[in-house]
């Protein structure tokens, strides 16, 4: 199963920008993949969230429960129901003397295996892309 973790470093308040990555509802007005991310229901530390993105022309559609840890500034997340076999991962804040280093980790699975290893290295390359775009897109945010 393929995974794939990028990361960043981000100057700015830690605890702004855990709030901006916890905002997932507004990644689209600023993420240029995202058509629309919708919280379904909002819990203590959770949220299950519906998410619409579109890649090179194709639509993507999950949906996906966020659980959040504002102690250790982590969020984990896991689709519940969606278009890929598996998508699950995290997202982590760790202070550095440069500034606040992100990383967003993504463990997937296209779920089709007998074309798994032809596709496989293209989807790699594609969360790779989206997850830096992702990055550098809340660096914008925080940055600006």
């Amino acid at each position: 199963m393929p995974f794939v973790k990028s990361e960043i470093v981000i100057q700015g308040d830690k605890q702004k920008i855990y709030d901006v990555i916890q905002d997932m509802a507004s990644y689209p007005k600023f993420m240029k993949n995202l058509v629309s991310v919708e919280i379904l229901e909002k819990g203590e530390n959770y949220d299950i969230s519906h998410w619409v993105s579109n890649v090179d022309g194709r639509k993507i559609v999950w949906t996906e429960r966020d659980d959040f840890d504002p102690e250790t500034f982590t969020i984990t997340y896991k689709q519940t129901v969606g278009d890929l076999k598996k998508m699950e991962g995290a997202w982590e804040l760790v202070d550095t003397e440069s500034g606040v280093n992100v990383s967003l980790a993504v463990d997937f699975e296209f779920g089709i295996p007998m074309i798994a290893g032809l596709l496989n290295p293209i989807l790699v390359r594609k969360v790779r892309e989206n997850s830096e775009d992702m990055l550098r897109a809340i660096k914008g945010e925080i940055e600006k």
